[in-house]
């Protein structure tokens, strides 16, 4: 089956002091024409496509190990087929060169790369039976602004100038068809906004007076919650007559009256997926050193535009094919030498040094699951970067199909890594789990830290040399003339000892292993 691949992911608001964190969601869904869409099993989705978030918005091919048939009314699979399961999923557009490869750290560099003009419609949209507006178009058209603070501004920086936001511009407010309570259904006992639904009715009121030609994405603001959630992603609806599938985001007040978490869902639009930290529970917004995990802690602020986001981290940025070939260093997982790299902080926008080290480990036969570690310096300065913990090397831990986790070095690692365990400092050392990696924070710089980088150490022995036994002298007399006599029981052991080894292939013929035999 064919179709565009739309991902959806939901994030709750920040939680209060003393109340838990809600979890995340991601949907994934196969959209295959106007109304009709395939949801996709996401556990069954990753193991599929191998970097599943790489494929968010192209065009695909999805394998089912029986076949399925898609039920007329287009939104969900029939009966008999929702038992099948997904066994690939294969992109069909055309990918560069570089995304049939196998990067040098043993992974499958599967994303296509976000490069140039990004231009982004935001559509402000009421509710029928929502009258508020809580801000003027002007506030959501200079969101798009170059200054600093703005998002044009900021998805350039962290892009070292890739991607810009050129011709983006704002339009609203539109009073949608339908009150609030008509866009939720009940999903297994909870509400759940109907994204595709508000998208195409959003889209249609403003498509008189909006030009959506060359879109890269849609911004959705609405004036009243929605299901507690925002949410980034993509959808399909028809755009100026023509059916098209476009990154998306869907904001609710509390998301657009901060810049940190509408970056957020942006980056969900560009493809990124959630990153975490390392101490192993449900919560994936605990590491406040990465927008795509933790948008409001250690954030800047600014009196317009709220909190401002953090940058994300540098494996997403080279993927993404934002971070120049020349600033990324790999360590090969068999290295067998002690190397220093100068490592400036990724918020330099221009450097001859390395920005992102990676720490190979063994390729598994699947290359999607190999397993690396990254590093990155982090520096306390500039407009988005100024509230961060501390300066410090972050190591990041890359699996689970291309999520990065923060690494704690603290017994048990903290809820939020911006403590010291998560930060490597001068003099610091860390070792990789199976120790084929250590590394060692040497000295700090202007822009960074000079990093030192080196192997297991090895034992080394000399082969053991080859034991030769003295042949006992009988006590008895000598035989009788004519008669044979036989070796001694130790010279028979020796001679068929040596008769065995020579027995072996001449690979195994090692010194000791002949030694063991004769014994």
């Amino acid at each position: 089956m064919q179709g565009t691949l739309q991902l959806q992911w939901a994030d709750p608001p920040r939680a209060l002091p003393g109340r838990a964190q809600a979890a995340p969601q991601l949907d994934a869904w196969l959209d295959i024409g106007p109304g009709h869409r395939i949801p996709l099993d996401v556990t069954q989705a990753k193991r599929a496509a191998g970097d599943l978030y790489a494929l968010s918005n192209r065009r695909v091919a999805v394998s089912y190990t029986a076949r399925a048939d898609i039920a007329s009314s287009s939104r969900v699979m029939s009966a008999s087929g929702a038992l099948a399961s997904i066994s690939a999923i294969v992109p069909t557009d055309r990918l560069p060169a570089r995304a049939l490869a196998t990067g040098a750290d043993g992974r499958v560099m599967a994303s296509a790369p976000v490069l140039g003009a990004t231009r982004w419609i935001t559509l402000m949209c009421k509710f029928a039976d929502v009258a508020v507006e809580q801000k003027p178009r002007s506030f959501f058209q200079n969101q798009y602004g170059n200054a600093p603070g703005q998002l044009g501004h900021y998805w350039s920086e962290v892009s070292y100038g890739q991607v810009n936001l050129a011709g983006s511009s704002a339009h609203g407010w539109y009073t949608l068809p339908k009150p609030r309570a008509a866009y939720l259904a009940d999903v297994n006992g909870k509400q759940k906004a109907q994204l595709s639904e508000l998208f195409a009715d959003c889209a249609s009121v403003a498509d008189a007076e909006v030009d959506f030609s060359g879109i890269q994405g849609v911004n959705l603001m609405f004036n009243g919650e929605l299901d507690g959630n925002a949410w980034g992603g993509g959808a399909c609806t028809t755009l100026d007559g023509v059916y098209v599938c476009t990154r998306v985001t869907w904001s609710p007040p509390w998301s657009f009256a901060n810049l940190a978490p509408l970056a957020h869902e942006m980056g969900h639009g560009y493809g990124l997926p959630h990153s975490n930290n390392s101490d192993g529970d449900s919560d994936t917004y605990d590491n406040p050193w990465d927008v795509m995990s933790d948008a409001w802690r250690n954030a800047t602020s600014d009196a317009t535009y709220g909190l401002l986001p953090k940058h994300p981290n540098m494996y997403q940025r080279e993927r993404l094919g934002w971070l120049p070939a020349s600033r990324k260093r790999v360590i090969a997982a068999d290295n067998r030498e002690t190397v220093e790299v100068v490592l400036d902080a990724g918020s330099v926008l221009k450097t001859v040094n390395a920005q992102l080290v990676v720490l190979a480990m063994p390729a598994q036969p699947d290359p999607y699951r190999t397993v690396i570690y990254t590093l990155e310096a982090r520096r306390r300065t500039g407009t988005y970067e100024a509230n961060l913990a501390g300066d410090a090397v972050i190591i990041h831990k890359l699996e689970d199909y291309g999520i990065a986790y923060s690494i704690d070095r603290d017994t048990p690692p903290a809820n939020f890594s911006s403590n010291e365990g998560s930060m490597l400092k001068v003099g610091g050392r860390w070792n990789t789990p199976d120790e084929l990696h250590w590394v060692e924070v040497v000295s700090a710089t202007a822009q960074g830290f000079v990093v030192r980088v080196g192997p297991r150490p090895r034992s080394m022995s000399s082969p053991a040399p080859v034991l030769e036994r003295p042949v006992p002298v009988a006590a008895a007399s000598s035989p009788a003339p004519g008669t044979a006599s036989s070796p001694p029981a130790a010279v028979r052991v020796v001679r068929a000892g040596r008769r065995a080894c020579v027995a072996l292939p001449s690979r195994l013929r090692a010194s000791p292993l002949c030694v063991l035999l004769e014994r």
